[in-house]
């Protein structure tokens, strides 16, 4: 190897160790974003048979109807409910839960703190078949609202680490700041204390709902005869997979995408005021 292209081939490998880790992360979010990529482009497929493995041709047919495939949108529309309405409880009940377990000190503290993280590591098939033994114990009549309760109890440990980490970070003396200045508790939450844990509120609730949104084992153990989504597309997988599944599956992915980046436009333009 004569010095040029020694030269070069150092070069090469300067610029590598430069760039590693922005080549590693582009390679992991390809490797991420490959199976949406996959679902987007065969919403746009035209099968010739049930099953939409196979490209066979492009067609919009699906985008123009998406709710051709009988009880798909019923289904989804459960599943929006039951996600907002969980999204709802557990962030409002794991925001106050994480505001306890920071800010006050009481009798089993700890345990409470360790037995919040138990729904996370136990495994979702033996949640699901205790959550059964108690509602039939109950009397319960499965159904949305054994659903509801489900996911609650189930998105609330993933809202209290959440916020729980933001609580943690926020300096104290800002909130001392706003009562040397007259201001009530009331006040002071309203004002200082909840926006600036409105980041990791945020973050809970949107975990919360895409939890509560893509679960089936949990679903599937106390949903009796109500269907959601997932549970529609699980039936569906076994006689055929109609296209309308990508095109509500990519119509998904294309709202949490552009959530994301209008909140990056929204904290951009706060950043550039402040400034």
């Amino acid at each position: 190897m004569d010095t040029r292209q020694s030269r070069k081939f150092g070069t090469s490998v300067n610029w590598l160790k430069r760039n590693f880790v922005v080549i590693a992360g582009l390679l992991t979010l390809g490797y991420l974003l490959l199976p949406n990529v996959v679902v987007t482009v065969f919403s746009f497929n035209n099968p010739k048979g049930r099953f939409n493995y196979e490209w066979q041709e492009f067609s919009t047919d699906a985008w123009k109807d998406p709710c051709g495939v009988a009880d798909m949108c019923g289904s989804l529309s459960v599943s929006l409910q039951i996600a907002f309405w969980a999204t709802v409880g557990a962030t409002i009940l794991g925001t106050m839960i994480a505001f306890a377990l920071v800010r006050y000190r009481f009798r089993a503290r700890g345990a409470v703190n360790s037995l919040i993280f138990l729904p996370m590591a136990m495994p979702e098939v033996v949640m699901a078949a205790s959550l059964l033994t108690l509602f039939l114990n109950m009397g319960a009549q499965l159904g949305f609202w054994t659903i509801l309760i489900a996911h609650i109890m189930f998105c609330l440990s993933f809202v209290v680490t959440a916020v729980k980490a933001r609580v943690m970070s926020m300096d104290p003396r800002l909130e001392q700041a706003a009562q040397d200045l007259y201001a009530g508790p009331f006040q002071t939450f309203i004002r200082v204390t909840l926006p600036i844990a409105a980041p990791g509120i945020a973050a809970g609730a949107l975990l919360a709902f895409a939890l509560s949104f893509d679960d089936f084992i949990i679903t599937n153990f106390n949903a009796g005869s109500t269907v959601t989504f997932p549970m529609f597309v699980w039936g569906s997988a076994q006689r055929g997979t109609p296209v309308q599944i990508n095109v509500i599956g990519t119509a998904m992915f294309l709202v949490a995408v552009l959530l994301v980046l209008a909140s990056m436009v929204i904290s951009n333009r706060r950043n550039k005021q402040k400034a």
